[in-house]
């Protein structure tokens, strides 16, 4: 799996990709989410407020549920608008 890393959360956890085999049971956003905040450091800084990251995978946008498998490539990103607020019905949520 190919992680991306784009602007403040690049600059939290020191690389900008790299390439990652999540542990078996990783499933989707979340679960590859708490894998990463659990490597400790500048991951679970970067992670610890949900509200401020976006997700994409394959170059499409995805909320926490989504699937991942280890072909994807998963970017992490804060809100293109800049805004901390996350629109209504996006089923992002911290967990």
């Amino acid at each position: 799996m190919k992680l991306l890393y784009f602007a403040w959360l690049r600059e939290k956890i020191g690389v900008a990709e790299e390439d990652a085999t999540p542990p078996g049971g990783t499933r989707d956003v979340a679960a590859l989410i708490r894998w990463l905040k659990g490597r400790g450091g500048g991951f679970a800084e970067a992670f610890e407020d949900l509200s401020l990251v976006r997700v994409a995978i394959n170059q499409e946008y995805v909320t926490l549920d989504h699937p991942v498998c280890l072909e994807d490539e998963v970017a992490f990103f804060p809100p293109v608008t800049g805004g901390r607020g996350l629109p209504a019905g996006n089923g992002v949520r911290d967990t």
